[in-house]
């Protein structure tokens, strides 16, 4: 799928780069033959007005060395005027830039010019413009030579070519660059959906052997019925296990596509802070653990009231589980600046760098043998996630045996 993405991406960077480059060049050429056209057309206007100087016809010694090969002996470039008296005698004038000896030709470029209805043309097969003037008593035709013209705008045409497959393979290379920088996150989501579904499903995979090894022991009579009800039980808690990893891989999935309904509010975040940590007093005492909360009052914040006390929640969760017991663990709430900082420290397990980047990936665990099989590593990545759509930042640090989680929240 990602190579296919870049060789759209691809295709459709160099699409752009062909159509920018014809535009340009298109209209560089364009501009430059109706600049030549007008000063060629000024050029026979002037001469159109120029007082008759008919002269004899000289061969020349030889043919010039400017003359394109395809061009008659008798033309010499760059231009000529012809007069038709009113009798028919044609004179000529030019003579010192053109051989005009051929009257057969001289005849045969007139009769075209005069059979045309334009003022102005071309005669390709001569390599001439024309240009027809009507005097008292004669008419006149000045014609200038445009095969300099053409090779003028051959060459340019070649440089444009020259120049725009240069540009097209210097931008086929920064495409191909910009093609795998620009899909690098779509990788890593990629990447990380890939794994999240293989997790997902060896997470599931477990439960579901469970119940299905009950349910077949279930159906064999041969068990008492004390035993019976102990399979029924096992199925019925492995059952709620399955579906609380369900609701959390929909809440994931939710907070990802950004489908919850954020009520955001303005709240007393010490209060809220206070009274989610007043439901873990009790089982930190039972498990010999002291909670101590240091919380600055009258910090207000804009969000959602119960999504935040569900990332407090679950910080707590994860300090009773893993912090060491007979320690304590202190909860303090301070502003600083333009946000406050929750931060939530108790002594266990150091944790290296690396580990506390990777505890909020989704099914992370750190101490796999202390698991007890009711957390399944999402918790923090759906802290994470709720503290993100409150444009703030939660992250880990580990000094001298204490693991502190951080929670910083715009004021």
């Amino acid at each position: 799928m990602l190579k296919r993405l870049r060789i759209k991406f691809v295709i459709v960077i160099m699409s752009i780069v062909t159509v920018l480059f014809i535009v340009i060049f298109g209209f560089v050429l364009h501009f430059t033959k109706q600049n030549i056209e007008r000063e060629s057309i000024e050029t026979m206007r002037s001469m159109a007005f120029r007082p008759p100087d008919g002269e004899p016809m000289r061969k020349p010694d030889k043919k010039p060395d400017n003359m394109p090969d395809n061009m008659p002996d008798n033309i010499r470039l760059p231009f000529f005027t012809v007069d038709i008296t009113e009798d028919g005698s044609i004179l000529t004038s030019g003579s010192d830039f053109f051989g005009l000896t051929d009257e057969a030709t001289l005849t045969e470029l007139v009769r075209e010019v005069s059979e045309s209805k334009k003022q102005t043309g071309i005669l390709p097969d001569y390599d001439l413009r024309y240009m027809k003037s009507d005097m008292r008593r004669m008419s006149r035709i000045i014609f200038t030579d445009i095969s300099r013209e053409k090779a003028m705008l051959r060459g340019l045409l070649r440089n444009a070519v020259m120049i725009g497959l240069s540009g097209y393979a210097v931008f086929f290379v920064i495409s191909l660059l910009l093609a795998k920088w620009v899909t690098r996150p779509v990788e890593k989501a990629w990447n990380e959906q890939k794994q999240f579904i293989a997790d997902a499903s060896h997470e599931l995979k477990t439960p579901l052997t469970v119940i299905m090894t009950n349910a077949e022991m279930l159906e064999d009579t041969g068990y008492s019925e004390g035993d019976r009800a102990q399979f029924t039980q096992n199925i019925l808690s492995t059952a709620k296990r399955m579906r609380k990893l369900v609701e959390s891989l929909l809440e994931l999935a939710r907070l990802d596509s950004s489908r919850t309904q954020m009520k955001r509010e303005r709240m007393d975040f010490s209060k809220l802070i206070n009274d989610s940590i007043l439901p873990f007093e009790p089982l930190f005492y039972e498990n010999h653990m002291e909670l101590a909360a240091e919380i600055e009052d009258g910090i207000t914040i804009e969000g959602d009231k119960e999504k935040l006390r569900q990332v407090v929640t679950i910080i707590l969760d994860n300090a009773l589980k893993y912090c060491d017991p007979a320690d304590k663990v202190t909860v303090c709430l301070k502003r600083q600046s333009a946000s406050c900082i929750l931060r939530i420290s108790g002594l266990g397990t150091p944790l290296s760098k690396e580990e506390c980047e990777n505890i909020f990936k989704r099914f992370y665990r750190v101490d796999q043998a202390r698991n007890d099989g009711q957390s399944y590593g999402l918790g923090l990545s759906i802290a994470e996630s709720i503290i993100r759509e409150h444009a703030g930042k939660i992250w880990a640090e580990s000094e001298n045996g204490y693991n502190t989680f951080f929670v910083s929240l715009p004021l």
